[in-house]
């Protein structure tokens, strides 16, 4: 579902954990918590997809903010390699608004995206905190909250006291929460693995949503695994995998991302 997959893409961004310095500076492309501009481009089992960043000025000098927009899917008929049906139509796109404070390694982001193919979106606000480096390993727990919206859901028709107010048209399916951790291991100084599991479940909404929510169920616990080959101190290139307890690795998403810090 959309929730998961959005959420999820969450992982993929590369925020660099900015310090006290200017700006302009070149940022840690390696740290999850990192603000800069960027421009990226993904080659994914599913076709294109494009990104842009650009940070802005909060006002305060002790903290740094960036908004994100992803273009995803564009030609997976034509380029995508997944035996899964795919067209060359977008498939979904996603906002970003991403802060740190600088002070004590914290940040927040809003996460807003939305699915072409099954008219179904979320949105969400999760808090980040970036635990002290332990050796080569990096953690980032991570906790949050949203909404999950869109055209009716499979199953609230026949009966169901739900169907009456969101048939043919848009509605609020219901709130769920996230949980889990960022955590990165730094092999060299041009290479850097990533696991981050997610742990998602529903709140409360309509019994089909508190009942299917997340790939049929009412949670799931969700994967993702990234390794990273610094370029140049302003380019890296990436590989990503996701994966879920319900899909195994080989039937998950897969791609690899350009990424250049502008």
């Amino acid at each position: 579902m959309l929730i998961q997959r959005s959420l999820l893409s969450l992982l993929t961004i590369t925020f660099t954990c900015a310090s006290a310095a200017n700006e302009a500076d070149i940022q840690d492309m390696s740290d999850p918590l990192a603000v800069y501009t960027q421009a990226g481009l993904g080659y994914t089992d599913k076709g294109l997809n494009l990104k842009l960043g650009q940070t802005y000025d909060t006002g305060n000098d002790t903290t740094m903010g960036m908004n994100i927009i992803e273009i995803k899917g564009v030609a997976g008929q034509s380029i995508g390699w997944s035996s899964r049906d795919n067209d060359d139509s977008i498939d979904s796109i996603r906002f970003r608004n991403f802060g740190v404070d600088l002070t004590n390694g914290r940040g927040a982001q809003i996460d807003v995206s939305w699915d072409f193919d099954s008219n179904q979106g979320s949105a969400s606000y999760s808090l980040i905190q970036a635990l002290p480096q332990m050796g080569r390993f990096n953690f980032y727990p991570l906790a949050g909250v949203g909404l999950a919206a869109g055209e009716e859901l499979p199953g609230t028709t026949g009966g169901n006291p739900d169907a009456d107010q969101v048939r043919d048209r848009y509605n609020l399916h219901g709130t769920f929460y996230v949980a889990g951790m960022y955590s990165k291991m730094q092999i060299t100084d041009n290479v850097w693995l990533n696991y981050n599991p997610m742990y998602l479940g529903t709140i409360s909404g309509s019994s089909t949503f508190k009942d299917t929510g997340f790939e049929g169920d009412s949670s799931v616990l969700a994967h993702e695994f990234a390794a990273s080959y610094q370029l140049t101190p302003q380019a890296n290139i990436r590989y990503f995998a996701n994966w879920t307890q319900n899909t195994d690795f080989n039937d998950g998403d897969h791609r690899i991302e350009f990424n250049y810090q502008l």
